[in-house]
Order: C-alpha cells, then structure tokens, then sequence
C-alpha cells in the first residue's frame, strides 16, 4: 500500500521521468503502478483519442499482474462524445456497472472487478486530441483521495505532453531554420535565371514536400520552368502537370501578391492533377495535399511554388515556414532576372562601344577578342578598332579606361570615336593623342586612360612599317613566322593627367606570316593562385600559336588567360593583325574602297 509520503515520491519521480520522456507511453508505468498501489485500487485502464472522437489505444494494468494489455485501434465511438472534456480535466465517478459501453471502451477491463466504482479523468492532450485514465476502487477506497491523486497523476501527463510538444516545435523550427539559410545560400550562389530556378525545387524535395513545381509569371500567364519529385514516373507526370494542366494554369493565375500558403486537399483537388484516384489513405497511401505559395519580390509577383505532399499531416510545414521559403526564393529569382537583364544590357552597350566588325583589307587577317571580366557585369573600358587612312596603311588602336562603369563607359566613346575621327582623316597618331589627351583635359575628365596606335603600311618589297605611338599602354607582341616573339618598343604618358603631352611613334617591321597582337593589361594581369602573372608565360604560349590565323590567336589567349586566373576581375580586349606578304601591286583594296567600307560600318 502507498501512503502520502510515499505517493509525494513517486510524484516526484514521475515529473522527473516526465522531462526526460520523448512520448507520454513512456510514463506509463511511472503512472500505473503508483495508483495500482493506493489502497482500494484495482485496475488502471488508460485511453487516447482523436477527434471525431475515434479511440487509438488502451492500456489496462490490473493489480497483481506485471503485463499490461495494450489494444490498438481506430474504432470511432460516438457515444464517447459526451466525454470528451472542452477545457480544464473532468472527474467522473460512477459505477462500473452502470458505464455504457457506447461511452466506455474501458467497461470491459473496468467489469473485472464486480461490485466496483470507477474514478476518471479525462483531459486534453492538444487541439487533435483527448485521453482518459480511470480506476477501479472497491468500498474500502478513499475516492476523494484517488480522484486527487488521478488529477496529479494528469498534470504531469499533460504537462509532460505539452513539454514534448514544445520541444517537438523547438526542433522543427530549428531544422525549418537550417534548411531556410541553406536554402537560401543554394539559390543565392548562382546568378543564372534556370539554374537558380532548378535549386529551388531541389532543395525543397524531400525535405519540405513530396513533389514541386516553379512557375514564372509572364504577361500571358504562368510559365512551367521546373519541376521534382522523389519518384523518376510521378516527376515526369508533375513536369506534365505544370506544362499543360488548364486547372493548375487556371488556379495559378489567380494568385496574387498579397496571397499567403494555400493548401487544398480532398474534394478542394477534384478535377486536378493531384486528385486521389481511390480512397484517401487506400493501400497505406497518405492523401494528397497541395499548397502553393506566391513568389512576390520588391512589389511584383515574379511566379509561385508548388508543393505536392503525400505524407502524414504532422509532417506537413506550416504557413509561415512555407511563406519564409516562398520570398527567399522570390528573392534569388528576381536577382537572377534582374542580373539577366542587365548583362543583356550591358553586353548591348559594350557591343555599341566596339566596332560591329574589322574593316576587310587584302593581305591581312583582322580579328578581335572581348572577355567580360567582371561578374557584377559593369560596363568595362577596354576598346578596340582598325581604321583604314587616307594614305592606304590602317590604323589598329587599343585603349583602356581606368575603372568600370558608366563614366568609364562614356570615356571609351569619347577616346575611340575621337582617335577614329582623327585617323581616319590622315593625321598622324602622335599628334592623335596629343588632341585626345587635350579633349579629355578639357571635358574635365576625372579618369586617365592609355591607349597604342599602330599604323601598318605595306611595302613594296613584301614587309610591312609599322609605326607605334603609345600612351602608358602595354607594349604590342610580334609572333614571327619562326615561332620567335618580339616586342614592339613604344612608350609615353597616360591620357588625361597634364594639358599639353607629346608623343613619339617608333617604327618597326612585319615580314609575311608574322602577326602584331595588341592586347590590354587585363591579359598580362591574369593571376593564378599563386600569384604567377600571365604575362610570364604570355611569349611561351603566344609562340606556341605559330601559325594560327587571327581569330584563333585572339580567341585562344583570350580564353587561356580566364582559365589561368584564379584572381583579377578585368576585362580582357585582344587585337590581332596577321601579316600574309600580300603586296600592293598584288591587289590592296583601293582607298576608295577602304574608306566606302568604312563609311558603311
């Protein structure tokens, strides 16, 4: 027998059994065996239900017997309606012949003691659900004192639910949070529209849902961009869904921004994709639900996310979490078209800082190069142009603005615009740059800029001259015919630092199947990991091109030069000039041809 002192300990104890259990069944025999052990105690019959109600299990543990009897079920009782506690815990007593057994699944445990009462308490466990546990007692029991102690033996239960519940959520939101943050860190590594959009439903299978599907609004309504699943057959079915479904396209276009996570499930799915063709819960299926979730960033709706679960309810995110996930998708999607847009514009304004095309001239390959070397996507100031001259040699110039950006943007049509002019009417590059350098002084020009002309003239004998004036510009390479390289010698000041600066031309040679490469120090600065430069192995692997046609020698040191750099951000512009030994006498374009082709551009 229990007395007080005794049952104050075994109290004591149950609470501490109660902060450590991971479920209430783990208390039972905490419970059990301390009430069996109050005097007039008998039977101890404990139950859980759902709504409905609909009975899940009972436990019964008689005196005198070490092993309970545990049924598990789901019988629904509507009878046990009336039991069913609104609030606080309810005491009943009565005896236990007179239990109806429409009400009390316990009866048939409870009528093993003929002539006994029963003592019991049901309570809540949480919205879903209820729970019961009674006692059998005969006359010599204290029922007051039982009933008190079946409501102790409750707050404990209810509290150690509810601590179970507490921590259950703890967990879920600490795991909630995990998968947002890296979610968010997989969608924000990529700055490519598709491949952003393909991590969004990734990351979301099977950690959040079954299934799911990304669409972007367009002006004509929803558009399918991507799709998952954790089964190959029912992803193909999901891809299906989302390209063409009308009822998806219907219920998708109706979704605005201030819309939160709509879930629909049951009767809501009829006539969708995603409708049960059987029984919900037929074959150990779990019934399909459905929500979807409007992808709204800095004001608009850029798309939605569906999500297809075919799991149990406890396991289904909450509207908060799902409208968490929703704008930081929204968010790394609009980033990624907003990036699109902008390196479609700025390769477009890049495009019109460059010239369309190399002037055609007999005797000589021209070709070009143009790396984008910064991923923000800035307007970079490298230029580039071959200008055919009144006098038959053309004019090859390759410049760089210091900085990116507009300013830089508007520097490099000033300096390649003003060089072209002056070139083109005959004056020479020295004093070319003289009168850029003034324009530049003269506009107030917050940036310099260095800048190389070369002008090739062919001779009669076969060569060709070359003559080179530079502004602070790396020096030009000269692959030879032999594989040799040289440099061709040039030097002077940055553009738009003093007023008045003169420049001098130094002249060299060009002998059929040689080639002149200009570039600008966003090639020789390339830097690999451990700091070597490109510029030391730029001659190794020039020379290793002999006998290359201009648009390979540009494209390949271009494309060599980025994937040598682990670090350096800048754009990289190449010009190419590959000499044939074509003679004038052998058919030079005319002048007047040179300059209506010019004129066309």
């Amino acid at each position: 027998m229990i007395d007080d002192d005794t049952w104050s300990g075994a109290l004591h104890r149950l609470w501490q059994a109660a902060s450590r259990a991971e479920e209430v069944a783990a208390l039972a025999d905490d419970v059990y065996a301390p009430l069996l052990a109050t005097p007039g105690v008998h039977l101890v019959v404990g139950t859980r239900w759902d709504e409905g109600p609909t009975l899940r299990y009972m436990r019964a543990l008689s005196s005198g017997s070490e092993t309970p009897v545990i049924v598990a079920t789901a019988r629904t009782m509507p009878g046990a309606a009336g039991r069913e506690p609104d609030g606080e815990p309810v005491v009943t007593r009565a005896r236990v012949d007179a239990l109806d057994d429409a009400a009390w699944p316990e009866a048939e445990f409870l009528r093993q003691s003929p002539g006994a009462s029963v003592v019991a308490c049901t309570f809540r466990l949480d919205r879903s659900g209820w729970a019961g546990l009674s006692v059998a007692v005969d006359a010599s029991a204290d029922t007051e004192g039982v009933a008190r102690r079946l409501a102790q033996a409750v707050d404990v239960i209810v509290a150690c639910h509810t601590g179970i519940l507490q921590r259950g959520r703890e967990a879920r939101r600490g795991a909630d949070d995990a998968l947002l943050a890296e979610a968010s860190l997989q969608m924000d590594s990529s700055l490519d529209v598709e491949d952003t959009l393909r991590r969004v439903a990734r990351i979301a299978v099977p950690a959040v849902a079954d299934g799911c599907l990304v669409h972007l609004l367009r002006k004509d309504g929803p558009e399918f961009v991507a799709a998952t699943h954790v089964a190959v057959q029912q992803q193909r079915a999901l891809e299906a869904a989302g390209r063409d479904d009308p009822w998806l396209a219907d219920l998708l276009a109706r979704r605005d921004d201030g819309d939160q996570a709509l879930f629909l499930s049951g009767a809501a799915l009829d006539g969708s994709p995603f409708a049960d063709p059987g029984p919900a819960g037929a074959g150990g299926r779990h019934p399909t639900v459905v929500s979807v979730s409007t992808l709204h960033a800095r004001g608009r709706v850029v798309g939605t996310i569906t999500f297809v679960y075919q799991r149990p309810e406890d396991r289904l995110p909450d509207s908060a979490f799902l409208d968490s996930l929703a704008t930081r998708a929204a968010l790394a999607i609009d980033n990624a078209l907003l990036y699109e847009l902008r390196r479609h514009a700025v390769l477009s304004l890049q495009e019109h800082l460059l010239p369309s095309k190399l002037p055609a001239a007999a005797g000589w390959d021209l070709s070009a190069s143009y790396e984008v070397g910064d991923p923000m996507l800035d307007v970079g100031g490298d230029f580039y142009d071959a200008v055919p001259r009144p006098d038959g040699s053309i004019a090859l110039l390759i410049g760089d603005v210091c900085g990116r950006g507009a300013e830089a943007a508007a520097l490099t049509g000033l300096a390649r615009h003003t060089l072209r002019t002056l070139l083109e009417e005959g004056t020479d590059p020295g004093t070319a740059l003289s009168r850029l350098n003034r324009a530049l002084r003269q506009e107030g020009a917050t940036r310099f800029l260095t800048a190389v002309v070369v002008t090739v003239t062919p001779r009669a004998d076969g060569t060709v001259r070359l003559t080179t004036c530079s502004a602070g510009h790396p020096r030009p390479l000269v692959l030879r015919a032999d594989g040799s390289i040289g440099e061709v010698v040039s030097g002077g000041l940055l553009l738009g630092i003093l007023d008045d600066v003169s420049y001098e031309s130094h002249e060299d040679a060009l002998a059929p199947g040689d080639t002149l490469v200009l570039f600008t120090d966003g090639l020789t600065e390339s830097r690999e990991a451990d700091g070597t430069y490109f510029e030391s192995v730029l001659p190794e692997r020039l020379s290793a091109l002999r006998g290359s046609d201009a648009a390979h020698v540009a494209e390949s040191l271009a494309l060599q030069a980025r994937t040598f750099r682990a670090s350096g951000q800048d754009d990289i512009a190449l010009l190419v000039a590959r000499w044939t030994g074509i003679t004038p006498s052998d058919g030079l374009l005319p002048l007047e041809t040179l300059l209506e082709q010019a004129a066309l551009r």
